[in-house]
């Protein structure tokens, strides 16, 4: 599936436009991050972008999403290893991310909504003026964001080998490519 395909897709499944601006950002970190890792930066942008394609759908039964949508992008003949990281990053499943796309899209997942949050409270509310040292003094204040699940997000190191400054780093500035998109 190519990313026009996908985003027209995703649009027909999402009309919740805040839902597909954090789809997008989500398709943006995947992409940085693919590059970081000399990883497919198409399958893994892919990847991002129809993460949460059930969102809508099962909204009023947690449990269920990304298992719809593993399976609504399964019957969209969408490669089966992006089926899978949908369906993990989810942790309400208790299935835990094996391969690199899918620990990248579980952590990345929350950080959209930790950098959202944190652009929101600046008084620009640009994310151009937003400074990784922002979202880290943001991270440790637990009512701030509460959505933006620290836990998952600190994974970045036991799973990416990344120290949290540089998750945040790579995840802020591919926010940053698509600030317009983002309305931020």
């Amino acid at each position: 599936m190519q990313r026009l395909q996908a985003l027209e897709v995703l649009k027909q499944n999402i009309q919740n436009q805040n839902l597909i601006k954090h789809c997008l950002a989500v398709e943006a970190i995947m992409r940085a991050l693919a590059r970081y890792f000399k990883e497919d930066e198409e399958k893994w942008a892919l990847c991002g972008l129809l993460h949460d394609i059930d969102y809508e759908k099962t909204k009023d039964e947690p449990k269920k999403h990304s298992l719809i949508g593993a399976e609504m992008l399964k019957e969209l003949g969408v490669e089966q290893d992006i089926c899978q990281a949908v369906k993990v990053h989810n942790e309400m499943h208790g299935i835990f991310p094996q391969t690199k796309m899918e620990k990248s899209l579980y952590v990345s997942d929350p950080l959209t909504g930790l950098i959202v949050a944190a652009t929101l409270v600046l008084p620009s509310k640009k994310i151009k003026d937003l400074e990784v040292s922002n979202v880290l003094n943001r991270f440790g204040e637990k009512a701030f964001a509460r959505g933006a699940n620290r836990e998952i997000i600190s994974k970045c190191q036991e799973y990416l080998d990344l120290s949290l400054e540089q998750f945040v780093e790579i995840g802020l500035s591919a926010m940053k490519g698509i600030a317009k998109e983002l309305g931020l």
